[in-house]
C-alpha cells in the first residue's frame, strides 16, 4: 500500500492531449476524494511548445467539460521524471519509443500507453493538433474512459 502516487501523461507537444489529460485526471482524482494522495502533471518528448498554455481548441474542449486547463505550461520530459512520477502514461507508440529511449539510459519507471487503463479498443489517443472541433471531443471521451479505469488501479494501491 502506497499513501500517495505521482502521475505524468505524455504527448509530444504538451499542449494537446497531455495537458487535458491532466485537467481531466484531476477532476476524476478529485471527485473521489482524494486530491490529497494523488500528484498529477504532463509533459512533451518535444521542446517547441515550452512555456505556452494549451491549444485553444483543447481548452475550449476540457471547459465545455467543467475542466480548466489555462493555467498549464508546456514542458518538456526529463530523465528525472522518471525517477519522479510513479506513472508514465503517454498518449501514443512513438511517444512511448521517445520515453523508453529515455528509460534504457537513465533508469526509471517504465512508461506505458495511457489508454491500456481504458476500454475502448484504440490502444493510441490520436493527436487531434491538425484535426477539427470534434477531434477534441475524441480526445476527452478516451481520456475520460482512461481516467476512470487509472483511478480504479490506484484505488488497489492507496490506503
Amino acid at each position: 500500500m502506497s499513501e500517495s502516487v505521482n502521475v505524468l501523461f505524455v504527448c509530444l507537444g504538451n499542449i494537446c492531449r497531455s495537458p487535458s489529460a491532466e485537467g481531466i485526471f484531476r477532476k476524476v482524482v478529485e471527485a473521489a476524494g482524494l486530491a490529497d494522495k494523488v500528484s498529477i502533471s504532463s509533459c512533451g518528448t518535444g521542446s517547441w511548445h515550452v512555456g505556452k498554455a494549451p491549444d485553444a481548441r483543447a481548452r475550449a474542449a476540457a471547459a465545455r467539460r467543467g475542466v480548466d486547463i489555462s493555467d498549464l505550461r508546456a514542458r518538456q520530459i526529463q530523465a528525472s521524471d522518471l525517477t519522479a512520477f510513479d506513472y508514465v502514461l503517454v498518449m501514443d507508440q512513438q511517444n512511448l519509443a521517445d520515453v523508453q529511449r529515455i528509460r534504457e539510459r537513465n533508469g526509471g519507471t517504465r512508461p506505458e500507453l495511457f489508454l491500456h487503463y481504458g476500454r475502448s479498443s484504440h490502444d493510441e489517443v490520436p493527436d487531434p493538433y491538425y484535426g477539427g472541433e470534434k477531434g477534441f471531443e475524441t480526445v476527452l471521451d478516451l481520456i475520460q474512459e482512461a481516467s476512470e479505469g487509472l483511478l480504479a488501479e490506484l484505488r488497489k494501491t492507496l490506503n
